[in-house]
């Protein structure tokens, strides 16, 4: 009995080690297939880590278990920035034998952990989930070779999921939050049934910007009838509720090919008003269970056509309420009387066809009747028929409809009338009155209502045409807090409006957004305003400011502004600003933007064209100071919203903003920019076109002096270029090349030297989309002067002295040395210059590229004797030996190569005739020739390609005018024809007397 117990645990022991072992001899023959499938039949980027990869036979056993963390899938081409699916974890249950013993791994189960899917339409109707590759040759090589993986599938499940769905092509979206979603089918099989049930805390359905569905709660189980081999799909029994609606589907959905075949109806499933009335945005609350209904309901449908990216189904549905009511348990008084006949029917698909018809739309709302109807066909151009009235007693409303947390009073009147045509050009003939009389406003929130609030509003256009369209706000005025404010504004036309409009009083804007919050915003401060103007729209674009008349003032006090994309906050202490035709002038501005003192004063000229054209340019001169500006404050990260430096800030090209010509004559005592503290920052900022310009910036930092000039141009935002000019003294090189990432690339030595430099330097070229230089499009030239230099521990010079046996060259000093340098497609390119050491003579040039690759000449002038026995064998057979005994100096020619952490530095050379300059110049002269003339081979590329496609475009151009010429000579010379056959055709004819006219009666005559 002993050695069976033994026996067993041996045995259990071997099963578990065999267990724990499977996974991992096994783990790279997934993987791989894994990898082979994705690249065979996935046209998007899939990305995941090897170490995010887990196998475990533990886990579902008998199945094993194979997981993948921090799954992201990418689109391509148009949705190359767009995530399609982030699945945090992703698992698939895998049947044993078959990873052991089959060619094909068998696929049993699907399971996702959180993921977010993003489903996207644009307006062509490309779709972003269209990742899977159908090439035929593609398709063929699959159909001949079984796949790496069999889907055997007979279960899946999504655990609180999040969907997004968004079709800009019709537009309608959905978002549904929280879902989660199991499913089975025998996917082995042809013909089988598939089950599934969908569960949504949350969701939204929109179409063209509307919520018609808001916050709705999803529980949809789903039985359809799957049959793979003819791609039929037919709804069984199924019950889909949102909120308290449900709704049957019938039906079919056929997918032969690329296109969709649907042959669907849908219904209520409950004649109870209730349900319809669940689904009404804003009534599904947590008190809906306790709000009494009575009424009876139908709804029904269809979706009926095919789906492709050229074509829509047809739909429509139909929706009766007969004698509605609602009231709720905690109100005085119901909602009764309400009844709803409408139809939306579109019977091929093409939008222009759709109807939209409410035949009644009737409701009491206590005493207040609401009527309304409205027949509308078609989207874009829109047949209009329809009126509302309603007149409603805001003290009653609230008795029958909760509006939490506020106090409303007042008598709204509304008639409107509408019939015609809407599009671009026209619209309905209109007639709408609303009238607000005595109106009441207060919140819970705030203890100061607002009083005696008045509103007379008129839209009005007789005749159909846009620019006879006439809208009058005749009057309004209110108080809050018993601070008066009153306006009014006429506009009449649409396409090229006049206006005439005056505003003046008080506005509080803590106590005005405490009876209306807004969302996601904190704002304070009073406005005192007194501005009126007018004019036309037409004189305004064409600057004739003359004809406009526009005056007044506004003074601003104390007004702070937070909101979630704007923590660091704007508070401005005061601002008084003055207004006439022409300009706004800004006085006494001051405040703090996040924690960064600001004072500004200037103008501001065409600021209504600005205003209310897009073409118009905002033009203006501002003078900027502040004694501590913080830069660093303002750069959010765009995905957590926490401010990062410049090092890290979210990638994307800053963009120059588009119709803006403004002047910046900026004075500020610090600015902090990410490590860089900026002292004593003075010189102007131009912006217009979309370029940012900088003139004689000067400031202190790092314990030098700047003075800057350049330009920063968006123009073309995927190639955006820059232009600088420095001006620098007094610099530490180690400060340098720590703070700057260009002196970084383009001369790291910097990093290597002690002391200080100056220089002067212009250079130019692209910026990437990381808002980074692209190095190696740089160009520029300029002087750098080396004030002093102490040279040690510079690997280049230590192999330097080891070949030539010179220890004086290991350490030693440069003051006062100008070097010429010039950067050229990137790469920097130091022009011979001459340093002393000792009794050493040394002349050095040479380039370093983006890469880190160095290539320098060094010549050496030393005394004859200096030379050691080695070296001076060497240079002996290469300059002879009696140049070597009758001369006093001898000049020894070093090539430098590698990088400048591993130099690699060899003899190239000597003379007896002290040509070290001539020597170095000549080798340098040949680099710069090399890199012009290359730089010039991609210059001329890129115009020869641009030359190329402009000729190729005449070419097409006056192919098509010949074509077009040909074609109108043809034309006329038929017509010649016709013209002559007629004639001759006239001419042949018998001729025939023409009838006798009756006599026209004469109606200038008054008949007696």
């Amino acid at each position: 009995m002993k050695k069976v117990v033994i026996g067993f645990f041996v045995f259990l022991a071997v099963l578990l080690a065999a267990a724990a072992l499977v996974p991992l001899l096994f783990k790279d023959k997934i993987k791989e297939a894994l990898d082979k499938e994705i690249a065979k039949n996935i046209n998007a980027s899939v990305i995941y880590a090897t170490d995010d990869v887990s196998l475990s036979l533990f886990r579902d056993f008998p199945n094993m278990s194979l997981g993948v963390e921090n799954l992201l899938i990418v689109g391509q081409d148009s949705f190359a920035t767009d995530t399609l699916a982030k699945v945090p974890s992703f698992r698939m249950g895998l049947d044993l034998m078959s990873v052991i013993s089959d060619n094909r791994v068998k696929v049993n189960n699907i399971e996702l952990d959180n993921p977010t899917i993003r489903l996207l339409v644009l307006k062509s109707g490309k779709a972003n989930w269209d990742i899977f590759i159908t090439d035929t040759t593609i398709t063929a090589e699959a159909d001949t070779a079984a796949s790496d993986f069999r889907m055997a599938i007979k279960r899946w499940d999504i655990n609180n999921g999040t969907l997004y769905y968004d079709d800009l092509s019709i537009p309608f979206g959905l978002a549904a939050y929280n879902v989660r979603h199991t499913g089975s089918g025998d996917f082995e099989k042809s013909v089988f049934d598939m089950k599934s049930s969908t569960q949504a805390e949350r969701f939204v359905m929109t179409y063209d910007g509307v919520n018609y569905i808001e916050n709705a709660v999803l529980d949809a189980d789903v039985t359809m009838a799957m049959d793979l081999d003819q791609y039929l799909y037919t709804f069984k029994d199924n019950n889909i509720r949102i909120n308290e609606l449900p709704v049957q589907f019938a039906g079919t959905i056929l997918m032969p090919e690329d296109d969709i075949d649907l042959d669907l109806t849908f219904k209520a499933a409950d004649t109870d008003f209730r349900s319809v009335l669940s689904v009404v945005p804003g009534m599904f609350k947590e008190d809906f269970k306790d709000i009494k209904t009575e009424g009876n309901l139908s709804f029904d449908g269809y979706v009926k056509g095919r789906y492709n990216e050229t074509s829509m189904p047809g739909f429509g549905t139909e929706l009766k309420v007969v004698d509605g009511m609602f009231k709720y348990p905690d109100l005085p008084q119901a909602a009764r009387n309400i009844n709803v006949d409408m139809r939306v029917d579109n019977p091929d698909g093409d939008m222009e066809n759709t109807v939209v018809d409410v035949r009644r739309f009737h409701m009491d709302m206590g005493k207040n009747p609401v009527d309304a109807r409205v027949l509308v066909k078609g989207m874009e151009v829109m047949q209009v028929d329809g009126n509302v009235k309603a007149s409603i007693d805001l003290d009653e409303m609230t008795k029958v409809f909760p509006i939490e947390g506020m106090t409303l009073r007042g008598l709204l009147k509304v008639d409107a009338d509408a019939k015609g045509t809407y599009s671009e050009k026209s619209m309905p003939v209109i007639d709408a009155d609303m009238r607000l009389t005595n109106g009441y406003v207060k919140s819970a929130d705030f203890p100061a209502p607002i009083q005696n609030l008045n509103a007379v509003v008129n839209i009005l256009n007789k005749t159909g045409n846009t620019d006879d369209t006439r809208i009058n706000i005749e009057r309004f005025n209110m108080t809050l807090d018993g601070e008066p404010l009153e306006g009014r504004m006429l506009v009449q036309g649409i396409e090229h409006p006049a206006f005439d409009g005056q505003i003046k009083g008080i506005l509080d804007l803590e106590k005005l957004t405490k009876i209306f919050p807004q969302e996601g915003m904190t704002v304070t401060g009073r406005i005192n305003a007194n501005v009126a103007a007018k004019g036309k729209m037409s004189d305004i674009e064409a600057e004739r400011y003359n004809n406009v008349t526009a005056n007044g003032t506004m003074g601003i006090s104390n007004l702070n502004f937070v909101s979630t994309d704007m923590p660091q906050g704007i508070r401005i202490s005061k601002a008084d600003a003055v207004f006439n035709n022409e300009r706004i002038q800004l006085n006494n501005m001051n405040g703090f933007l996040g924690k960064s003192d600001f004072r500004a004063n200037g103008s501001v000229s065409n600021y209504i064209g600005y205003a209310m054209a897009d073409n118009q340019s905002l033009r203006g001169n501002f003078t900027l100071s502040s004694n501590l500006f913080n830069v660093n404050e303002w750069m959010v990260d765009e995905n957590t919203g926490q401010t990062t430096t410049a090092a890290n800030e979210a990638e994307g090209v800053v963009e120059v903003p588009d119709n803006l010509d403004i002047t910046l004559n900026v004075d500020a005592k610090q600015v902090l920019y990410d490590n860089l503290k900026l002292n004593n920052v003075g010189g102007r900022v131009l912006i217009k076109d979309k370029v940012a310009r900088l003139e004689s910036v000067k400031f202190n930092t790092l314990g030098g002096t700047f003075v800057t000039s350049g330009s920063y141009n968006t123009q073309n935002l995927k190639q955006p270029l820059f232009d600088m000019r420095l001006d620098v003294q007094n610099l530490s090189f180690k400060e340098a090349f720590n703070a700057f990432n260009t002196i970084k690339v383009i001369a790291p030595i910097a990093g290597l030297l002690d002391g200080t430099f100056s220089t002067k330097f212009n250079f130019a070229g692209e910026i990437g989309q990381d808002m980074t230089p692209v190095f190696n499009t740089l160009d520029g030239s300029g002087i750098i002067d080396v004030v002093k230099a102490a040279v040690r521990d510079v690997k280049i010079v230590d192999q330097i002295s080891r070949l030539t046996n010179f220890d004086e060259l290991r350490t030693f000093v440069v003051e006062n040395k100008r070097i010429d340098a010039q950067i050229i497609d990137g790469s920097l390119v130091i022009r011979p210059f001459d340093l002393k050491v000792g009794d050493v003579d040394m002349t050095v040039g040479g380039s370093n590229n983006v890469n880190g690759n160095i290539d320098y000449v060094t010549a050496l002038n030393v005394p004859a004797g200096k030379i050691g026995r080695e070296l001076n064998t060497r240079l002996g057979s290469l300059i002879g030996n009696e140049a070597l005994k009758t001369s006093d100096r001898i000049t020894l020619n070093l090539n430098i190569g590698g990088t400048l952490s591993e130099p690699r530095v060899a003899l190239a050379g000597g003379s007896a005739k002290g040509q070290a300059k001539d020597l170095v110049e000549s080798v340098v002269k040949s680099k710069v020739d090399d890199a012009k003339t290359q730089l010039e081979q991609k210059k001329q590329q890129v115009q020869d390609s641009v030359r190329n496609e402009l000729e190729r475009r005449k070419t097409e151009a006056e192919d098509k005018a010949r074509q077009e010429l040909e074609k109108k000579r043809q034309e006329a010379e038929q017509q010649i024809k016709k013209q002559a056959t007629d004639k001759i055709t006239d001419f042949l004819k018998p001729r025939t007397k023409p009838a006798t006219q009756p006599a026209k009666p004469d109606t200038t005559k008054v008949q007696q």
